[in-house]
């Protein structure tokens, strides 16, 4: 059973392909294997379903490119003749992949692509197994209104801080959303080019905005960036709020240390 799986295992986001990668090698070898650990699929070899066939997997790198996961989409799907995708921790990527499987009848699992836009495409083949954005986001602003409500005045500033593909957009339109309905006022909308090699504008402007709570949308090297860059420019946020991606990658936690200290972020 051939299964087509893209990550970026080049550029700015090769460590996250990279990881994937052995997380998935990890669960093919449970289901092609018998082990006896309980986990589904695990005790018998190959998929029992199916005369326990088993899975082998193609890996395509997109180089967090939409336009090379569309392509390389197509090629897994036409060339390869995978049965399913499985993919692309981007949500741009994600968007593009999304259409060429839903032309081709192939079904695609976005295994971490979380912007609320991707399931409202009306797509029949498009699958995702986790909760999106949107409903992370309320989350954050039911932990914001429980800090108000137990401390009054406490929080009535925010800061927006998100980068330009999709992933960004999506959360800052809908946490824009978020702070108008609970009340809450917006004194730093900071949108900056996803792998900018300077953030030094942003954070200063963040800095003189000075909010009561920062709300973070970021990829790995700009979350990076971004830490650094703040502890540089001598700004410390009163609390940060992050909509995971980068701020959750083991690569960022290594190459900014303590510094993460204070930093909050969402399941």
């Amino acid at each position: 059973v051939l299964i087509g799986v893209l990550y970026p295992f080049t550029g700015s986001g090769a460590q996250i392909g990279v990881e994937a990668k052995i997380a998935i090698d990890t669960a093919v070898d449970i289901i092609n294997n018998a082990y006896d650990i309980d986990l589904p699929l695990a005790k018998e070899k190959g998929l029992s379903n199916l005369g326990n066939a088993k899975i082998r997997v193609i890996y395509a790198d997109h180089q967090a490119y939409p336009q090379k996961g569309r392509s390389e989409a197509e090629r897994l799907i036409t060339q390869d003749k995978v049965c399913a995708l499985l993919g692309t921790y981007y949500s741009s990527v994600a968007s593009v992949v999304s259409q060429v499987a839903q032309r081709y009848e192939v079904p695609f699992i976005a295994a971490e692509s979380s912007s609320p836009s991707l399931n409202r495409q009306g797509l029949s083949y498009f699958f995702r197994p986790g909760p999106h954005d949107e409903m992370y986001s309320v989350a954050m602003f039911d932990f914001l209104d429980s800090l108000k409500k137990k401390s009054p005045g406490s929080v009535k500033t925010i800061g927006l801080f998100y980068e330009d593909t999709l992933f960004g957009n999506d959360t800052s339109r809908i946490q824009k959303k978020l702070a108008g309905e609970r009340g809450y006022q917006i004194t730093g909308d900071v949108k900056y080019r996803a792998n900018s090699p300077s953030l030094s504008t942003e954070v200063q402007i963040l800095k003189s905005a000075n909010p009561d709570v920062v709300l973070a949308t970021s990829y790995t090297t700009d979350a990076i960036l971004f830490v650094n860059t703040a502890e540089s420019l001598g700004y410390k946020p009163k609390a940060l709020i992050s909509q995971n991606g980068g701020f959750i990658a083991p690569s960022f936690l290594s190459a900014v240390g303590k510094k993460t200290d204070g930093i909050i972020r969402r399941p």
